[in-house]
């Protein structure tokens, strides 16, 4: 759950299933090492590649290492430290998801990455991108870079895809990202599932299996599944490996970058009712935050058929406001007029305190059920943290890393905000991480240790 650096509510557009049968586990379901069976045929498509040339990633990525590197927490981004060693095909991926809380059949877009010239095996990425509050900041669309003159933006690309693909598919690993259902090309009007457990789960599933039958049917099998989030993404990887764990699915590694583990805690930070000990002096909530919460408001009560949600959790003056953000995700100088001073002027007095009415209590209820913080794990686990996001307080990972076994690791970041916190897991040194290998370097060192 991400936005831009500052804490005032910018005007412009904003930055930001059930498997088809079980059946389709087989596809994953051999050992990290051996090549799984041809996959049973889905209706699943892919676009032509689009080639990016490795010097070119190289270029974008120090472009907008600084919109990242929040108090220059990373040295400058270094070509001959952190470079691209090939480069990437892009392909638009579409399959179809079956929505578990409407039962809906829904056409869906993601992307997949190869590094170009690669043959055979190749290890598989997963990657669960953050919040983007916009309709259309996918990473599939992130194939229009095959256009030469094509100028990626803040506001309207996924930039953390981005990244992905320059550090991770320009080292030799295959990335498959899913949109999200309600997002991209094939959106028709729909709503987002914002933090919805299984319409999210699901999705990510199916584009995994879209993107590794594809890979397939373009000549490659699977040597390992690693899974990457951050933010938003971070709790849909949480989400993800459990539901690979459940269908015994091998993973290899998870890595997961200020994840949203607890949805009650993190709209009480958001709210100011979560006490934490440094409240005084630790960097404020960022006011971002307001539309995250009203995405997640519109998000539950359109997947768990909570009609009047935003008239009983938000205070009446604010209806106006909520409602325009929802549909549109645009705030115009009229909106902003109208908008909450805090996150927590915007939802109604003992909200997450006391009984408000049936629908808010059963909201709350929805939410807890979709804590991932007391999920364990049975392979390993990093979890990376700054100690100056703006969004999530450290001491909200603490149960998550107590609950989750022994295999897996909290990696605490010096002075990272949010966005410098990601940014630190991919291109950070030791320095930097506790230690400890940046997501980069530990995925190799796993890959090459089979």
């Amino acid at each position: 759950m991400h936005k831009n650096d500052g804490q005032d509510l910018p005007v412009e557009p904003q930055r930001r299933a059930l498997m088809k049968s079980l059946g389709a586990v087989g596809l994953w379901a051999a050992s990290p090492s051996s090549a799984p069976a041809t996959p049973t045929p889905i209706d699943t498509t892919h676009g032509p590649a689009v080639r990016i040339e490795a010097g070119r990633l190289n270029q974008l990525a120090a472009e907008f290492f600084p919109v990242f590197n929040h108090g220059n927490v990373l040295p400058d981004f270094d070509a001959t430290a952190h470079g691209a060693r090939y480069s990437v095909e892009l392909r638009r991926l579409t399959t179809y998801t079956l929505v578990p809380e409407t039962g809906e059949r829904v056409k869906v877009s993601g992307l997949l990455a190869i590094p170009a010239g690669v043959r055979g095996p190749l290890p598989v990425v997963s990657w669960q991108h953050g919040t983007i509050l916009s309709f259309d900041q996918v990473p599939s669309n992130l194939t229009r870079l095959g256009d030469p003159g094509y100028q990626p933006s803040d506001a309207g690309d996924s930039l953390e895809t981005l990244f992905n693909l320059q550090r991770l598919a320009g080292q030799g690993f295959a990335v498959i990202a899913a949109d999200y259902l309600g997002k991209g090309p094939f959106r028709d009007g729909r709503v987002e599932a914002y933090a919805v457990r299984e319409a999210t789960v699901t999705t990510c599933l199916d584009m995994l299996q879209a993107g590794t039958s594809a890979l397939h049917q373009l000549g490659h099998t699977r040597s390992h599944l690693f899974l990457n989030g951050w933010s938003q993404g971070g709790l849909n990887t949480q989400w993800l490996a459990q539901a690979l764990k459940d269908r015994k699915i091998p993973v290899s590694a998870a890595a997961a970058q200020s994840p949203f583990n607890n949805l009650v805690d993190s709209v009480r930070y958001w709210t100011g009712q979560l006490p934490v000990p440094d409240a005084a002096t630790y960097p404020a909530v960022a006011n971002w935050a307001v539309l995250c919460l009203i995405v997640v408001l519109g998000s539950y009560r359109s997947y768990y058929r909570l009609p009047d949600l935003f008239k009983t959790a938000i205070k009446p003056q604010y209806h106006e406001f909520a409602e325009a953000y929802w549909q549109s995700y645009q705030l115009t100088a009229a909106d902003l007029a109208k908008a909450p001073g805090s996150v927590g002027d915007l939802l109604v007095e003992g909200l997450l305190e006391r009984y408000t009415g049936p629908t808010n209590s059963a909201f709350i209820a929805q939410l807890g059920r979709n804590i991932s913080t007391y999920q364990s794990y049975d392979f390993p686990f990093r979890f990376y943290y700054g100690l100056a996001d703006e969004a999530l307080h450290p001491s909200m990972m603490g149960l998550a890393l107590a609950s989750a076994g022994s295999k897996a690791t909290g990696i605490a970041v010096p002075r990272a905000s949010h966005r410098a916190t990601f940014l630190a897991s991919l291109y950070g040194s030791d320095s930097q991480t506790a230690g400890m290998d940046n997501v980069l370097n530990w995925f190799t060192r796993i890959k090459d240790r089979a």
